[in-house]
């Protein structure tokens, strides 16, 4: 009982002493100070300065500590929500210890835990924020950096790891150093062969039913990679008494308005209490089939399960049309969007509010046709309204970035804007809607002396590949790092 107003003594005092260093809001004080009092160990060891991130499932503050020899460094304290499973915290912690640390994957450095509050401390890298410096990068960093971001890609796929979650805020970047760090595994999926041990757990969590979740042994591991002694014990295995099933509850489903013939007569409602017919089988034909409209077989369908995490803005083609089996792949994808914004100048690139507007976006850029075509190789039909035509990716990005005249671009209605980029009026379903990064619009001086008006055709063959339709042909991190466009590069 002594021990408590200690605690919050030393917790306030640590919380002034950091404000007085470092200007923080009220509301991150007070994140701070409920970081402290729900795991008082962090107050023994860390100064934590500021939050530096928070997105759905954690919160990343900076914290500073003082080492043995007496020097201080910096670290990133990632708090993870009090929700998330035990599975995928300890998921998250395997991939950064068995394959974090190297070839531009972020390590893990400690990982402290009370009940159910867990924080994972990582080296902390001083990092741009990507909205800041897209518009002013060089070629030449352009370059580099997609160079570097694939041979983050190349390591954790070769451990079968999928990051699921491959985004600018993802990947950070020193652009003075040329340091960049992939971070952020709270999203990671295994491979069918995958090497970590809890990704494979976390597979047969996906397969197994929804409404449930089971009883879990998080610490039975067989790998034996460096450091992954580091997450031993750190989620114990409940008992039996502790384990409280959760059940997913949604609301009642509410079916679709189909047209019916004005002939058909009104049903009873005895009639309408009767007990639904049982799912219709998968092979019948429905009559809405390649319409804008749903019928009643569909309806009566089972709903098809798929994984759908990420970013909206980055996500493939092959999660937006919920299609079951994704790979490697859909890291690669959202590569070739990051690409598409540093070479555009314009960030996010892609926003859309659902799948639908998202997929319509990628196909003003992509090609309607050759969108339906790549979706039917994954067992897809997708249904266009128009025909909406392939862009030329040099013409796209040298128009949006100003190296050509809008009026001599031979781009789609979607994209005509008027003669300052800055003033972009587009409809809302256009991927390019005032999405103009501040500073991005350069002179023609200064776009010349940045390298802009020597791109080669390389790197929009590479653009191509990564943003190709068809998953099963999409280039791999590995074909990618070899590709002519870092031929002057070393690996």
């Amino acid at each position: 009982m002594e021990a408590a107003p200690a605690v919050q003594r030393s917790t306030h005092q640590s919380v002034e002493k950091g404000r007085s260093r470092h200007k923080i809001s009220r509301d991150v004080e007070t994140d701070i100070t409920y970081l402290y009092e729900v795991l008082p160990q962090l107050s023994q060891i860390f100064r934590i300065i500021d939050k530096i991130g928070e997105g759905t499932f954690s919160s990343v503050y900076l914290a500073e500590a003082q080492m043995t020899d007496g020097s201080r460094r910096m670290f990133a304290l990632k708090h993870l929500i009090p929700t998330s499973h035990p599975v995928r915290i300890a998921a998250e912690l395997q991939c950064l210890t068995v394959a974090g640390g190297t070839e531009n994957v972020m390590g893990v450095t400690y990982c402290f835990r009370k009940e159910h509050h867990v924080v994972i401390v990582m080296p902390y890298m001083e990092h741009q924020t990507f909205v800041d410096v897209v518009g002013s990068l060089s070629f030449e960093d352009v370059k580099h950096y997609i160079f570097h971001l694939l041979k983050a890609l190349r390591h954790i796929h070769k451990f079968g790891i999928i990051h699921r979650d491959i985004k600018p805020t993802n990947f950070l970047f020193n652009q003075q150093r040329r340091e960049y760090s992939l971070v952020d595994f709270g999203l990671a999926q295994g491979t069918h062969d995958t090497q970590i041990e809890l990704l494979k757990e976390l597979l047969g969590l996906d397969k197994a039913p929804r409404s449930v979740f089971g009883e879990k042994n998080v610490n039975d591991t067989n790998s034996h990679k460096p450091g992954t002694d580091k997450i031993e014990g750190l989620l114990s295995k409940p008992k039996r008494e502790e384990v409280i099933p959760r059940k997913i509850v949604s609301s009642k489903h509410r079916s679709v308005p189909v047209r019916t013939p004005l002939n058909q007569r009104q049903k009873t409602p005895a009639e309408s209490q009767k007990p639904k017919p049982p799912a219709v089988s998968p092979m019948l034909t429905c009559n809405c089939y390649m319409t804008d409209r749903v019928c009643n077989i569909c309806l009566s369908r089972k709903q098809q399960v798929a994984p759908r995490a990420g970013t909206p803005g980055f996500r493939a083609p092959e999660v937006l049309t919920k299609c079951p089996n994704q790979g490697t792949a859909i890291d690669m994808w959202s590569a070739g969007v990051i690409l598409l914004s540093l070479l555009s100048g314009r960030y996010p690139f892609f926003k859309a509010n659902d799948d639908l507007i998202a997929l319509t976006q990628i196909m003003t850029i992509r090609g309607s046709k050759e969108t339906i075509e790549a979706a039917k190789t994954f067992g897809k039909s997708i249904v266009c309204s128009r025909e909406l035509p392939r862009l030329d990716l040099r013409i796209l990005c040298e128009t949006l970035r100003g190296l050509r005249s809008w009026d001599d671009s031979s781009l789609p209605a979607e994209f005509q804007a008027s003669r300052n980029p800055a003033e972009v009026k587009l409809d809302a379903g256009s991927p390019a809607k005032k999405h103009m990064s501040s500073g991005s619009f350069k002179s023609s001086a200064e776009l010349q002396e940045m390298g802009w008006d020597k791109v080669p055709d390389d790197v929009y063959d590479l653009l191509d590949k990564l943003l190709d339709l068809n998953p099963a042909t999409r280039i791999t991190a590995s074909m990618a790092l070899q590709h002519p466009l870092f031929k002057d590069m070393t690996d």
